[in-house]
């Protein structure tokens, strides 16, 4: 739907705007009761250990890399300055790719007789979310938050040179808070940024998110709109049959159809999810039909597995296919009909 057909039917009163909400406390009484917003091969580390633990790599001239902590408080900022300060929560952090060393001094020692002061460590990978308190709103009975976060590599940037841009990845989009999957849309993410300084980040995050502030109601109900859809047990059973198809078919064919980058294993662990997960998947005594909401959540789910590079994408791509099988069952929009056919 248009963002001026949307306005248009809200002034008809055909549909209401999307109300949110403050709620409090928001990170501290409900994080420990859910899963992760990713997983994969990451585990949580706290700022405290980013900040006094782990070394800050630099380039070969001796030059400084912007930190992983550096880069979190940078854009928290930016989000204080759209949303109001002391509204973001502290931020869920999560690492992979461990780089182990020792200082000079042990270098000679057995790794079994290194002392923790003599160990160092910084981490190549790095994702991170924050909850905004003053955006929470629900979808199907389910809570939901508006979230911020980021994910960076170092193995994108050139350490073995001199100083040069670094690549990080911004967002800003929806979380479900009764299984932490996030739902990213394309116009809330910044994908491969370019940095070379602090205020780099500071301008970019700003910029992403005060352009998506503008259009978050709109988004909230594209969101809740998929609850309107729905996708029999055999529909359900061609997408994934068809997604399965994709991946083998020759890239000439594949440039046809809409870019999809849900693998095998995605489309294994979304095909289980939908027997038996509690929130999103059939339903006891039902008919096997779900609704697309319940389609981008299964995927969701499934794609949390991913490395922390891949994973923004891959969940925006999650939202852009179940939106598209809403559009082709509705008639509205052909493009993704061939995974219904």
């Amino acid at each position: 739907m248009e963002n001026n057909s949307y306005v248009a039917m809200q002034e008809r009163g055909i549909i209401t705007t999307p109300t949110f909400e403050v709620v409090e406390n928001i990170h501290d009484t409900n994080i420990e009761k859910h899963p992760n917003f990713i997983e994969g091969p990451s585990h949580e580390i706290s700022m405290e250990e980013l900040t006094y633990r782990n070394i800050i790599p630099t380039f070969s001239d001796n030059s400084l890399s912007i930190s992983h902590q550096k880069f979190i408080e940078t854009t928290r900022k930016a989000a204080e300055v759209i949303f109001g300060q002391g509204n973001i929560t502290t931020a869920e952090t999560r690492c992979s790719h461990p780089i182990i060393g020792r200082v000079p001094s042990a270098q000679h020692k057995k790794a079994s007789e290194l002392r923790d002061d003599e160990k160092t460590i910084f981490y190549q990978r790095l994702a991170w979310i924050a909850q905004i308190t003053t955006m929470t709103s629900s979808i199907n009975g389910q809570p939901i938050s508006l979230t911020i976060g980021g994910t960076r590599s170092y193995h994108e940037d050139k350490l073995y040179t001199r100083q040069n841009p670094q690549h990080f990845r911004i967002f800003i989009g929806f979380r479900v808070r009764v299984c932490s999957n996030m739902m990213l849309t394309t116009d809330g993410i910044s994908d491969t940024l370019l940095c070379m300084t602090e205020a780099d980040i500071f301008q970019k995050a700003f910029e992403l998110f005060n352009r998506f502030n503008d259009v978050k109601e709109k988004t909230l109900y594209d969101l809740e709109a998929l609850n309107n859809t729905w996708i029999s047990q055999e529909q359900f059973c061609k997408i994934i049959g068809r997604l399965r198809l994709y991946q083998a078919l020759p890239n000439i064919k594949q440039k046809q159809l809409p870019q999809i980058l849900l693998g095998d294993s995605v489309v294994n662990a979304a095909t289980k999810e939908y027997i038996k997960n509690p929130n999103f998947g059939i339903r006891e005594n039902s008919d096997g039909s779900i609704s697309c909401w319940q389609l981008m959540n299964l995927l969701n789910e499934a794609v949390k597995n991913s490395y922390s590079d891949l994973w923004i994408e891959r969940n925006a791509n999650c939202t852009t296919f179940a939106t598209g099988i809403a559009n082709a069952l509705n008639g509205t929009d052909d493009s993704y009909s061939w995974f219904l056919n």
